[in-house]
């Protein structure tokens, strides 16, 4: 978990041991410590909002649904990262679901909890305005491609995105493990799963990377920027 890009990492406080804290009664750590198995549902739209979020294993899709049903994916999230922060400001009524992807366990507190911590600890308060601020920029991000970029430079300009925040170096070359489905990246994208996969296909025959369902192997990151420029 010790990721140096993950942001609970830069405020060079225990978010993990604020959020989980080791030493509490049987009764209170159930209630704290949740497990869900792959493709449960933990929170939908239209729950009430009143718990806040920290993964500590696996992977959680945050998204809605448009009026047509079609799922949209705003995020997928790893451990050490915080949802269902909003809240914190305000926000009574969830108005996206929050999906594990795998096995997953979060450790989850109460608004009034985190209040508590917050009013105990200052750096605390950093590190949720720099998740939130940096989760509206996401999102303005995504918004000016969805106006001013095509369908194969938002795929991949996510790829790449993939590879600077969870790829690790291996020589010249960068892995994603845990690769997503054609599907979710065109979910993320607002493309479809054909386009996804004709241009994941068409970088592979450039030898620019390589994937099947366990990873990604991005084997030039600067000829895939070219792609974009």
């Amino acid at each position: 978990m010790n990721d140096p890009k993950s942001l609970w990492f830069l405020e060079n406080i225990d978010i993990s041991g604020l959020f989980c804290p080791k030493k509490m009664d049987s009764a209170h750590e159930a209630q704290t410590h949740k497990t869900f198995k792959k493709g449960d549902y933990i929170y939908l739209p239209e729950e009430h909002a009143d718990k806040v979020y920290f993964l500590t294993e696996g992977r959680v899709k945050i998204g809605n649904y448009g009026d047509s049903g079609k799922e949209i994916t705003k995020t997928i999230l790893g451990p050490g990262e915080v949802f269902g922060e909003l809240s914190l400001i305000g926000q009574t009524e969830r108005r996206d679901f929050a999906y594990a992807m795998e096995k997953t366990s979060c450790c989850v507190l109460t608004v009034d909890e985190m209040k508590n911590l917050m009013r105990d600890h200052g750096g605390l308060n950093l590190f949720l305005m720099k998740i939130m601020g940096s989760r509206v920029l996401q999102m303005e991000q995504r918004l000016e491609s969805l106006v001013f970029k095509d369908s194969r430079t938002r795929i991949v300009e996510f790829i790449l995105e993939m590879a600077e925040k969870r790829g690790q170096r291996v020589g010249y070359e960068y892995v994603v493990r845990k690769f997503i489905t054609h599907q979710e990246i065109a979910n993320i994208t607002a493309t479809s799963r054909q386009t996804v996969t004709t241009v994941l296909n068409e970088l592979r025959n450039k030898n620019l990377l390589t994937f099947d369902r366990r990873r990604l192997l991005i084997r030039d990151l600067d000829a895939l920027r070219q792609e974009i420029t």
